[in-house]
């Protein structure tokens, strides 16, 4: 009888967790990769569900001191000889030149650091603990802990609340009394005061921290019965019924003094102490949902209990039977989304994006400093943040491409003497526009302002705001690329960059240059750096024609530049060239697929624009995962994401299996097969599975790369170009409906899987079609 009790109890904690929308376990996590995250786009906490509770906070200003110009002085008069050096295939002198006069000085930008650990002991030996859960909701945004305990029911709940601007949390037993807690904040770095104090029923403890970026956090605890005693840095209660906490932090990057963020942690703090948790709650989730609740996403059902067990049941099942559990594939899919909703908000004129590490850090040194890396990191969180119809989440973006662009303008100046801006490949929360690092494969990229200009570019692609265009895009495109008709210089016809790199990828020095044989990475126009100038250059063309200024000089000087940009040239294997030249690989299977940018996330390789280059991209990719390529979980999702805009769609998905055995932490977060976390491979995820049934260049094209292993389905909510909403059902591998709904009453193109005839509206599709603004059009077979 107690074996089938036992039973029955665990088949319905089993069945209230949905497989696609909870993350859920029976044990508390174990160490800052299984514990849970929650954020309200600036605060971000990571609940471990311990007897003792810790939850690490993080406050996406609090990074590790104020801004370094680490621009080195030697850069411009250096310029005309690291050139010279490279046209005359002094590669590896060239290098040199480059590290010694134009590295950074120091060499890396300032890092990401934890804010404190709240610490919450109720007194509970985790041996005691009976019918453990801990869980996190991707549609709500929140996240808790139930267990039995001494014959009473305790449950926590934490919020992250982007309307009121802090974290809340609710602490409560069954049994009236029963509930006993001290509560502290903990950090080892740079604290001024920890105080703990209950003036007149006000319970808080409050830290002060004058180190890096000087910031105050403020605990208010609230008590449903008990006593309070505040004693040093921590509060204890003793037996209450139920414990409200309300947790915020400021910081001197937004505020112009101590006085002024203080004042800001005390307001917030006593708002919401006075709106209390239900109305917190209630608020927090309503915005949540609002966001999450666009899209819907259907990939079927998974085989009998695989869905229903726990998280980490999952993970380890998946590994040896994949085919059982499809609805993990959707549950990542969600979770992607919520790590954005959570690390990405609008939250003023000096919102911060998802950094490497998305919103959450415990570590003052954290891996890469948990910094913006603009040679793909930081732009891959940002990919599914329009078609998955969460457009606000990029303002944090493109507010940290307004600073960084000032940071820019100075170093065009400094470093080339040109005008406009110029970005690396790293930067920080002050904009930092240095070179980072120092090594030939990775230190000198001049690209990275051109990359994150893109997303400026596609916002208005996917919304049509016109007023963003002129206002925001247009003056960053045209300022980006003013740096680039001074730097550029003329090479065998052809502008092109130099010294660059294809980020992070070394080559061998060809036999007829100087060093031959030697690892090197610095050349001239690489083919990456082309295609990002083609994209540039190609915007202002099309921006310039919305705006009606397409006679203008402006427009006229992009086309010039546009002419004598290289297109991506075809090696002896039928390959994407990486290289000006057919240089030799040193790793075959290199994580960076940068040649290929012009595939994904651009768009001038794509099969519907160019065969011929969709094919030479396919061949490099296969060259690329046959040696390897995917070793990180980031790069994994690239690899879908790419083979998905070829319509490779079961080549995509078999990646699509291959991240989700490999990759995944306990938590759910993308690793490089293990330890350190990097949020970009779930986003990449996201955006891979999105692009399978959804692309949109020129043509709103539906389920282009509809893998077999998923024939049945249903999507709703997706953004294409050109601000249409499409919702898409599909049965036995083939289109069964869609609707699409035009926001904007742009004409719209359509395509079908690989071409098929279809019909909108009930008539059959003939071409280009006009469009009501409101009106939703069916599409059928």
């Amino acid at each position: 009888m107690r074996v089938l009790l036992t039973f029955l109890l665990l088949a319905a904690v089993e069945a209230q967790y949905d497989a696609s929308r909870f993350l859920w376990y029976q044990a508390a996590g174990t160490d800052f990769n299984s514990a849970l995250p929650i954020g309200n786009g600036r605060l971000g906490a990571l609940v471990y569900g311990s007897a003792t509770e810790k939850v690490t906070l993080n406050e996406n200003s609090i990074w590790s001191g104020g801004f370094q110009n680490r621009a080195n002085s030697k850069s411009k008069a250096a310029l005309a000889g690291i050139r010279n050096l490279l046209q005359n295939g002094e590669i590896t002198q060239a290098g040199q030149s480059t590290l010694s006069n134009m590295a950074g000085n120091p060499t890396s930008p300032r890092s990401y650091n934890p804010l404190a650990d709240l610490n919450v002991d109720f007194g509970h030996a985790s041996g005691s603990i009976k019918s453990y859960e801990r869980w996190l909701d991707t549609y709500q945004g929140n996240t808790g802990v139930s267990y039995l305990y001494n014959n009473a029911n305790y449950t926590r709940e934490y919020i992250a609340s982007y309307p009121s601007g802090i974290l809340a949390m609710r602490y409560k037993s069954s049994v009236a009394g029963s509930l006993n807690a001290k509560i502290s904040l903990s950090r080892t770095n740079g604290v001024v005061s920890n105080t703990a104090s209950s003036n007149g029923g006000l319970n808080a403890i409050t830290l002060i921290v004058n180190s890096g970026v000087p910031f105050v956090a403020k605990v208010r605890v609230v008590t449903t019965g008990g006593s309070v005693v505040a004693s040093g840095s921590s509060i204890s209660v003793t037996g209450a019924t139920m414990v409200d906490i309300v947790f915020d932090a400021e910081t001197s990057y937004r505020y112009s003094g101590v006085s002024a963020y203080t004042a800001e942690v005390d307001r917030k703090v006593a708002s919401a102490t006075s709106a209390g948790f239900d109305t917190i709650r209630a608020a927090a989730i309503t915005d949540n949902t609002k966001l999450i609740g666009r899209v819907s996403l259907d990939l079927g059902k998974s085989s009998g209990n695989s869905g229903s067990q726990p998280t980490n049941a999952r993970i380890a099942n998946y590994k040896n039977s994949p085919n059982n559990d499809v609805q993990f594939a959707t549950l990542m899919f969600n979770y992607g989304r919520h790590l954005l909703v959570a690390s990405s908000r609008d939250t003023g004129d000096l919102s911060l994006p998802a950094n490497l590490q998305g919103l959450w850090n415990q570590d003052y040194s954290p891996s890469w400093g948990s910094k913006y890396t603009i040679n793909i990191n930081t732009e891959m969180n940002y990919w599914h943040s329009e078609t998955t119809n969460l457009a606000e989440t990029t303002k944090p973006l493109f507010d940290l491409i307004a600073v960084a662009q000032k940071r820019g303008q100075v170093m065009a100046q400094t470093m080339y003497g040109c005008g406009g801006f110029v970005l690396h490949h790293n930067t920080d929360v002050w904009g930092d526009a240095a070179p980072v690092d120092y090594g030939t494969p990775y230190t000198m990229w001049p690209m990275g302002g051109v990359w994150l200009a893109f997303h400026l570019m596609e916002h208005y692609r996917f919304t049509g705001d016109v007023t963003f265009l002129q206002n925001t895009a247009w003056p960053v495109l045209l300022d980006a690329a003013k740096f680039y008709y001074c730097y550029l210089f003329m090479y065998n016809g052809y502008y092109v960059t130099g010294p660059s790199i294809s980020p992070e990828n070394p080559f061998k020095v060809p036999n007829n240059y100087k060093t031959a044989g030697a690892t090197e990475g610095i050349d001239i126009g690489p083919t990456m750096d082309n295609s990002l100038l083609y994209e540039l250059f190609s915007s202002i063309i099309e921006a310039g024609s919305v705006l009606k200024v397409s006679t203008g000089s402006d427009v006229a000087q992009a086309k010039s530049y546009l002419a004598k940009i290289r297109t991506p040239q075809i090696g002896s294997r039928g390959q994407i060239l990486e290289w000006r030249g057919e240089y030799a690989e040193i790793e075959r299977g290199h994580r960076h697929l940068s040649p290929l940018w012009g595939l994904f996330p651009g768009s001038q390789m794509g099969p519907l624009k160019n065969q011929t280059l969709a094919n030479a991209s396919k061949v490099l990719l296969d060259q690329r995962l046959s040696g390897g390529s995917g070793s990180t979980g980031w790069s994994r999702t690239w690899i879908i994401n790419c083979y998905a805009r070829l319509f490779e769609g079961n080549t995509a998905w078999t990646s699509v299996v291959k991240f989700l055995q490999v990759y995944p932490l306990a938590n759910l977060w993308n690793s490089n097969s293990g330890p350190p976390f990097q949020i970009d491979g779930n986003f990449g995820f996201t955006s891979g599975i999105t692009e399978l049934l959804l692309q949109s260049h020129d043509v709103v094209h539906l389920l282009p790369a509809l893998p077999t292993a998923v024939p049945t389905g249903s999507v709703s909510g997706l953004v294409a170009r050109g601000g249409f909403i499409v919702d898409i059902s599909w049965s036995s591998g083939k289109l069964q409906t869609a609707q699409i709904k035009s926001r904007l009453g742009n004409s719209l193109s359509l395509r079908v899987g690989n071409g098929v005839s279809f019909k909108v509206n009930g008539v059959n599709y003939s071409g280009l079609l006009p469009t009501t603004a409101g009106a939703s059009y069916t599409i059928t077979l």
